[in-house]
Formats: C-alpha cells, structure tokens, sequence
C-alpha cells in the first residue's frame, strides 16, 4: 500500500516544522512545503500529493483564495488559528474537505482527520463546527449549549428541504463528521441504504458533495455565490 503524500502549507516556520514531524512519525511522507498559496498551488501541481494541509493567512494568496483551485487537485483540509464564521464556510464552499482550529484537537485526531478525508470522510473540528451553527465552542459542563440567537442561523429544518425524519437524521450524523459507515453502525442498517440516504439529501439540497451539504444544511452557503 502507498504511503499517503502531503504538502503542508503554512507561513509560520515553526508550525509547519511541527506538523511535517509529527505527520512523518505517523507514517505519512512529506511531499512538499510551501508558506503561501501561491507556492502551494505551483508545488501541488507539479507534486500531486494526496492531500494539502492549508493554513488560512498567508502572504501571497492566502488559504481560501487557494483552496477551490487546490482542491481541483487534491484534497484539502483547513488548518489554521482563524475560527471566523465566514472563513469556514467560503473554505468548505471552496472545496475543503475539512476545517480544523488549533488548540482544538490532539495530534491522534489529526492524524485520523488526514487518514479519513484522504478515504473521502470530511472533517470538521468542534470549534469550527460551533462557528457554523452559531453555538458557542465549549459551553460549561453544568449547562446546556445556548440555542441560536436572533442574529445568527436558525436550527436547520428538515421540512424546509422536504428531507424525511431519517434522511433529517442521517444529515445531522454527517454534520457531525460521521463517514457512511459510522452511521450504518449508529443506525443499524446497511451501508449501501446510507449511501442511498446520502443521495436523495445531495439531490434534495441540490449539492453534490458533503461538504456543500453541510453549508446547505447549516445555512452557511450563498446559493449565487460563485469562487
């Protein structure tokens, strides 16, 4: 079996250095680094990894003005200290396969983020995904996680989109960062019925990949937007 390729993309030295040791002593082998976008698009290009780990704020051009041309290329996670509403959902509706904030997850998680969206499993971290939904990152342990406001998106209502109580339930789980095996395990039915779900979902929300259905089904993604 090929061992994965990646090409880190990040401006900070120090942070880039990290994660190419750390990507190494987990058995991925390291194709390349850049420190802007710009650089990351020639290398990807020429390099063909199998997946690109992509700061936000670089010099150049910056993460999500590389992503949609990268992500043509190659898969792409997001990894960066910019947890800004608006960021995730222009990096997700760019291509992303996943957005993940530092400080948020440990390095096992991180290693099973690449290893599962390099397999097609998107990945987002919680605080990415509270950003999305409008919740806050990490509600105290004696309290309920607050509701919504006013000003920020309403909970997603499956009626809205005509999707069945267990299709509803199916996107939820996929919101969640569950692949469609996860879920045939959760709910206790076949993979292929899962995937049958996830069909009628994209075709009911008129998207074609789960990251488009998660900006659909959280009220993220600007349906006359073009990138």
């Amino acid at each position: 079996m090929d061992v994965p390729r990646i090409l880190v993309v990040d401006d900070n030295l120090v942070v880039r250095s990290g994660l190419v040791s750390l990507l190494e002593s987990s058995g991925f082998e390291i194709a390349g680094e850049a420190g802007d976008g710009r650089t990351a698009l020639e290398l990807a290009e020429r390099l063909r990894p199998d997946l690109v780990l992509l700061d936000v704020q670089m010099p150049l051009m910056d993460g999500v003005q590389a992503v949609r041309a990268l992500s043509a290329l190659t898969r792409v996670i997001m990894l960066t200290y910019t947890d800004d509403r608006q960021v995730i959902r222009r990096a997700l509706e760019g291509g992303a396969m996943g957005y993940l904030v530092h400080g948020t997850f440990s390095a096992e998680e991180l290693t099973a983020a690449v290893r599962g969206a390099i397999s097609g499993v998107h990945a987002l971290s919680p605080a990415a995904l509270s950003r999305l939904v409008g919740l806050p990152s990490r509600p105290p342990a004696d309290e309920p996680a607050a509701v919504p406001s006013a000003s920020g998106p309403a909970p997603p209502d499956p009626d809205a989109f005509g999707l069945s109580a267990r299709e509803a339930e199916v996107m939820r789980l996929i919101v969640q960062g569950h692949s469609n095996g996860e879920i045939a395990s959760r709910l206790f039915v076949a993979e292929k019925t899962v995937k049958n779900h996830v069909n009628r979902i994209y075709a009911k929300l008129g998207v074609t990949s789960r990251a488009s259905a998660i900006a659909r089904w959280l009220g993220t993604a600007e349906e006359q937007e073009r990138w």
